[in-house]
């Protein structure tokens, strides 16, 4: 008896152990899912999911369902520690009020050939308060049930107690001169109490909001006073990347840009302009979306239930790279993820890739990557890096509060690469 209790004690502690080094993600559970976006509440579209304390701001959840029928969802949200695991905090902790809150507002598609139900949220609520700074996810699941996960997406709340000043530049390394950019800055902490800024302080860098390149855990290089300098010439890199490439489906009963052909079948069609690779080419600026999406529709009145679907065919003009790696699409449209719908394939009696992917009315951009065998993202096939490329950075600055053990935040900014120094 004792020794069925002694495992079913360890079985409880690895189960426990396993979900406290969890790491959250944007993520899908379900295949039904399509376009989430989570952006602040206003009218220009700005993807960074970030929140100011006790502003009385908003982010804006909506996503569609490719389903007729409504269905009855929940959230709440989860604090986590700058590497996106679980913190020790229990919800009453960093939530006043409800600890759950239902999804109500939800649409049904008008006009459209893909049938589906639109869902949207608004938070945080009257009913349920966020009190502490640091990294969340927010958990949509169905009827109550937090087993039955719907998706995940990740946001912040700030606590802004410091100055940042920026600079976007050339690396200084020679050897990364010409295909990488520099995030230098400082940080002003005046007026906060930081014992131990070498210890307590990690810094989070984004390159166009993706998590996936992120450059994570940076401590500061030296301590000036109540300023940290963060001027490395290593550990702050970034591949420049290129411009991205873009297709426009905002209609899809007339002409579009990078559009060759549409057609309907079982679905709606269109056939994009078949690419080529860039890594061989010299850098040519042209403005761009940095690889962000704009969900509009100019077919229909209303952009939310008559915005239709269509299955978006990308070609590729290329040798085969499965030496290399594989080639996925990337960007704001696979949540910045390499996704395995998003992977082409390679056809070598046309000498090309190809991937056919169901995607919403609207104007994207896009890049090709490649996957190497190491699972890095190797942009120098397909699309080059190039110094001059423009590109967004957000710096997140967190700190360890020593009385409540979690990671705050508490500065934030967001540069872009063209920008004049701070």
């Amino acid at each position: 008896m004792n020794k069925v209790l002694f495992i079913a004690l360890c079985m409880a502690f690895s189960t426990s152990a396993k979900a406290q080094t969890e790491v959250y993600d944007n993520k899908n559970f379900d295949d039904k899912i399509a376009t989430v976006i989570l952006q602040k509440d206003i009218d220009i579209y700005d993807p960074l999911p970030l929140l100011n304390l006790a502003s009385g701001s908003q982010l804006r959840l909506s996503f569609d369902m490719l389903d007729p029928n409504n269905e009855f969802f929940n959230f709440s949200f989860v604090h986590c520690n700058r590497n996106w695991e679980p913190s020790d905090l229990q919800p009453m902790e960093y939530v006043t009020g409800q600890l759950m809150g239902e999804i109500t507002d939800f649409k049904f598609s008008t006009n459209t050939f893909t049938k589906y139900t639109h869902y949207a949220l608004k938070f945080p609520t009257e009913e349920m308060q966020i009190t502490k700074s640091g990294n969340y996810i927010i958990k949509v699941y169905r009827n109550f049930d937090e087993e039955d996960v719907l998706l995940t997406r990740r946001f912040m709340v700030v606590d802004n107690q410091t100055k940042i000043r920026s600079d976007i530049r050339t690396a200084t390394l020679a050897e990364k001169r010409f295909t990488h950019q520099e995030v230098d800055f400082m940080v002003d902490y005046k007026g906060f109490s930081i014992p131990n800024p070498f210890m307590d302080v990690n810094v989070t860098i984004l390159q166009n909001n993706s998590w996936n390149n992120a450059i994570y855990n940076l401590k500061p290089l030296f301590v000036n006073g109540d300023e940290l300098s963060f001027n490395y010439e290593d550990k702050n890199l970034f591949p420049g990347t290129n411009e991205f490439r873009f297709f426009d489906i905002r209609s899809l009963r007339f002409f579009s840009n990078n559009v060759i052909k549409k057609y309907r079948d079982s679905v709606q069609n269109c056939v994009l302009r078949p690419e080529e690779p860039k890594g061989h080419l010299n850098y040519v600026r042209w403005l761009d979306y940095n690889g962000k999406r704009v969900i509009l529709n100019d077919d229909g009145v209303n952009i939310v239930e008559d915005g239709d679907y269509a299955l978006i065919h990308f070609y590729l003009k290329s040798n085969d790279f499965s030496d290399q790696g594989e080639v996925y699409i990337y960007g704001e449209l696979s949540d910045w993820q390499l996704q395995e719908k998003f992977k082409m394939k390679y056809f070598p009696d046309y000498a090309m890739y190809g991937a056919s992917v169901l995607l919403k009315q609207s104007y994207y951009n896009y890049h090709f990557v490649l996957k190497d065998k190491e699972g890095n993202i190797d942009y120098t096939f397909t699309e080059g890096n190039h110094q001059e490329t423009e590109n967004d950075y957000t710096i997140l600055i967190y700190h360890k509060n020593v009385f409540y053990g979690y990671d705050e935040i508490i500065g934030a900014t967001t540069r872009n690469s063209a920008t004049v120094k701070e």
